[in-house]
């Protein structure tokens, strides 16, 4: 499940950096550069709720 979650974050930051240089200004870009935004911050969330016991604790 978290290299599934790495996969799409990497793919989903890839996608974000070449829609910018790829298409043209216009509210494409924008609507494509928010979903590419929603995933990367969906699978960070994703990440973040997997993690460990060990990298959770805070010095006990």
């Amino acid at each position: 499940m978290k290299s599934l979650l790495w996969l799409v974050l990497s793919a989903a930051l890839v996608a974000n950096v070449f829609l910018s240089f790829a298409v043209d200004r216009n509210g494409l870009e924008i609507a494509l550069s928010v979903v590419s935004g929603v995933v990367v911050l969906a699978s960070g969330a994703g990440l973040w709720m997997l993690r460990g016991s060990r990298e959770s604790r805070s010095g006990t």
